[in-house]
């Protein structure tokens, strides 16, 4: 029975690979055409060719076929063939497109290409909300290749990149392909089934390709590039783009317009290139799109090109997606990366029988065994054939994973790396088991050495520990400090532990003690860098601290998708600090350093608060309303959704402390969002709010402090969480408080508009915060001004005019900002 089952198995897996269509496709040179839809007349049954013009269509059924060849810029080929044997050979060659303007294109007075896109925009809501619910066959390919790689960026090894590099420095470095069963229901339900993955030098590995990531429709006002690119048939697309007729031809009886897009100003956030329009249907052919990066906001992005091509379904009336390319360009630091983006649908359902719950926040998920099908299925399932550069790729590093996983090989590695340098001794060391996943690390107490008025210079050397379990999900960390002040020559040591349960819900267990100096806002607004040089060269000594003894057990876990609960109890000595220094760079006979207390920066001898000792419960449940999330089969990621906010709650319990006095409660809440608005930009806001109960007598250390910034420099990257011109502790409160904070990015939708300033690719920002206490007046701020300023790729500077207002007093200040 045994060898019945695996003779018949042999018989069925040689009849599927020889039951086929196959050949090249070339143009009327011999030269090869890439891409090419190939399908079966009346089906969404079809393949595409490889960048060798290489295709295979896999029939079982012998007899009479029409096969359709289809391809933007050239005529569309018709085959009728009579299969008897198999493999079927079939060569074909594609014509250009026949183009033809006729006379009452020429003679008409208005622009005949602005004619067919108003009535394609006219239409556009009717196709737009034509199809309510699908299913569909899906595949991609995946493909990045880098070209002349350094071999170090910032003195750190590049490496091979995974083997794919050649002696030029040259090569794939990402090479991957799913197969998939995607549904879709409006008004934007989708979900995506991964039958099977694969990734090159990587056997065991999944794919990053999701149908969701390229589900592009131009029927839409905007495509969703990270920024929103305009479609060229948008509501508003005459506002941003000029067209041309290049010509016409028919494809059967239906009549083609073949139009040239362009944008109106080149630094519109637009396409280029040509779409396809069906005449009197008002329908799309097929599109051949480049946008820029500079068009899209994303500087390291040289350009992106997509090509669509669509068949007619007899049964919806409706010309649906069949394949669809990108190609891209982009670099940064001397690496530069090519790649495209290959998919085929196939299949179509328009009438699928969803059941009641077929939708849930899961939007991805990879079947069990998705990552071990064979070469065999591979060779029957994928509609778009290997190219030579492809099957190489895939033998050379299936081979090379074999030694890179082995003991020996891994072994032999880290004893290279792993040899200690002497200049190790002030950079730090690391040392790495790759076998066990492990990584011991010893930071340069010389590159994390800080300076404060509190401690003088003080360097810390920071000793972690880390490794997971890959299978599980599961890691473990451990961290040393050792942190030496050389004023008030005191030597703190704190120390954590994490363990990381599983991948999926990721629950977390955090263990923490030591003795360390504090911020008295735990949010710590004031970066150690920053106060060392606000201190040393402009004296000005922001950062206020306190000593820290402490023990704490934290818990967080995901109760359920989009809701995260975190909770901890902690014991808390904490003493008052005072100044020891005076030490500055640049003296400044007319300042003076002010003292470590918050609330009076004269206060230089008399504690800022009386030591004391506390426990306190904390317990934080943060929800993500709509969050959506993708399942591998060991880990879960969350997506963050747009459409909703999320909200966070926390409540605060001191208790048992040594003074009675200082135990007090404290509820309060968090909501905030980021969302486009159309093409106009990008809205955010985030609005606090907090009170505390029997909180009249405690200590400062426990006050609400808010995060202000008086350096005119901003390194937070969420502008939505700061003020820009508050000092750091004259709003702290004890009491009920709501803060509020709001920014409008309009990207490129107004500067872009303007001659000359379009050129320089800023982004136009403007913002308010306002915070609101009890037994204080209203502080308020509001702020424009200019996002993504730079040089070419490296745009990471921002810069704001701000003016603060509280109790009719008025402050101006420019702050610049970070924002990588």
């Amino acid at each position: 029975m045994t060898k019945t089952i695996t003779f018949l198995f042999l018989l069925f897996t040689i009849f599927q690979l020889s039951a086929q269509v196959k050949g090249t496709i070339t143009d009327s040179k011999n030269e090869a055409l890439p891409y090419v839809s190939v399908y079966l007349e009346n089906t969404s049954k079809g393949t595409t060719s490889n960048e060798q013009g290489n295709f295979e269509l896999p029939i079982s059924k012998k007899g009479k076929h029409t096969i359709i060849f289809q391809y933007l810029g050239y005529q569309k080929v018709k085959k009728l063939i009579d299969i008897e044997t198999y493999p079927y050979e079939l060569n074909i060659s594609l014509q250009e497109e026949n183009i033809l303007l006729n006379e009452v294109a020429i003679s008409s007075k208005e622009n005949p290409a602005n004619r067919v896109i108003r009535n394609t925009i006219n239409n556009r809501k009717r196709y737009l909300n034509k199809i309510t619910a699908y299913t569909s066959d899906f595949y991609s390919k995946g493909i990045f290749r880098i070209k002349n790689a350094p071999k170090k960026i910032f003195g750190q090894k590049v490496g091979d990149l995974g083997g794919g590099l050649d002696s030029t420095r040259s090569g794939v470095i990402y090479l991957s392909e799913t197969v998939s069963k995607i549904s879709f229901q409006k008004p934007n339900l989708f979900k995506e089934r991964i039958l099977a993955s694969k990734v090159s030098g990587n056997n065991s590995g999944f794919s990053y390709n999701q149908a969701s990531e390229v589900n592009f429709n131009f029927y839409k006002n905007t495509i969703d590039l990270e920024s929103k690119v305009i479609s060229p048939i948008a509501s508003y697309a005459f506002n941003y783009y000029n067209y041309k007729l290049i010509g016409t031809f028919y494809e059967g009886n239906q009549l083609i317009n073949k139009i040239e897009v362009s944008p109106k100003r080149k630094t519109d956030n637009a396409f280029s290139g040509t779409i396809y329009i069906v005449e009197d249907e008002w329908a799309i052919y097929g599109i051949n799109l480049t946008v820029l990066g500079s068009q899209m906001g994303q500087p390291m992005v040289d350009k992106l090109n997509l090509k669509h091509s669509y068949a007619y379904s007899e049964e919806k009336k409706y010309w649906t997606l069949i394949s669809q390319q990108i190609y891209f360009k982009f670099g940064m630091l001397g690496i530069n990366v090519d790649g495209q983006i290959s998919t085929a649908y196939s299949n179509y359902n328009f009438k699928p029988q969803f059941k009641e719950k077929e939708f849930t926040n899961e939007i991805l998920s990879f079947a069990e065994n998705s990552n071990k099908k064979d070469s065999t299925f591979w060779e029957t399932t994928r509609p778009i054939i290997l190219t030579n550069e492809e099957i190489k790729d895939y033998k050379i590093k299936d081979s090379i994973q074999i030694l890179k996983k082995s003991k020996k090989y891994l072994d032999s590695i880290d004893q290279k790396n792993n040899k200690f340098k002497i200049s190790d001794i002030l950079f730090g060391y690391s040392y790495k088991n790759s076998h066990k996943n492990s990584y011991l690390n010893f930071s340069s107490a010389l590159l994390n050495t800080q300076f404060n008025t509190v401690q003088g210079w003080n360097p810390t050397l920071k000793v972690s520990y880390y490794t997971r379990n890959k299978e599980k999900g599961s890691s473990f960390s451990a961290l040393t400090m050792f942190n030496y002040g050389l004023s008030d020559e005191k030597l703190r040591v704190t120390g954590r532990i994490n363990y990381l349960f599983n991948s999926i819900s990721k629950p977390y267990l955090q263990i923490s003690g030591g003795k360390k100096i504090s911020q008295f806002n735990q949010n710590e607004p004031i970066s150690p860098s920053i106060n060392s040089v606000s201190s040393l060269f402009f004296e000005n000594n922001f950062a206020k601290f306190y000593d820290k003894t402490f023990a704490k057990v934290l818990f967080s876990n995901e109760i359920t998708n989009g809701i995260r609960l975190q909770s901890s109890i902690s014991y808390e000595k904490r003493s008052p600090l005072v100044n020891t220094t005076n030490y500055v760079l640049l003296n400044d006979k007319q300042k003076t350093y002010t003292s470590n207390d918050p609330l009076n920066e004269l206060n230089h001898n008399i504690p800022s608060f009386e030591e004391h000792s506390a426990y306190s419960f904390q317990t934080v449940a943060t929800i993500g309303f709509g969050h959506k999330y993708i399942s591998y089969p060991n880990r879960k990621i969350n997506t963050y959704s747009s459409d909703y906010p999320s909200l966070k709650l926390f409540y605060i319990q001191n208790f048992a402390s040594s003074k009675s006095n200082y135990n007090f409660g404290e509820i309060g809440a968090q909501i905030q969002q980021n969302f486009d608005v159309d093409n106009k930009g990008r809205f955010s806001y985030n609005i606090k709010a907090g009170t505390f109960f029997n909180a009249d007598d405690i200590a400062i250390v426990d006050y609400k402090h808010f995060n202000g910034n008086e350096t005119h420099v901003n390194t937070s990257y969420n502008y939505t969480n700061v003020f820009n011109l508050m000092p750091y502790y004259n709003f702290s409160t004890n009491k009920s408080y709501v803060e509020f904070h709001a920014e409008h990015n309009f990207k490129g939708y107004l500067l872009n508009k303007i001659p000359l300033i379009n050129k320089l690719g800023f982004e136009l920002v403007i913002g308010g915060h306002s915070l609101f206490t009890k037994d204080n007046k209203p502080y308020s701020e509001y702020s424009i001004g200019l996002n993504n300023i730079g040089i070419g790729k490296l745009r990471f500077l921002r810069l704001d005019f701000v003016k603060s207002n509280y109790n009719g007093v008025s402050q101006n200040g420019l702050v610049f900002g970070l924002t990588f």
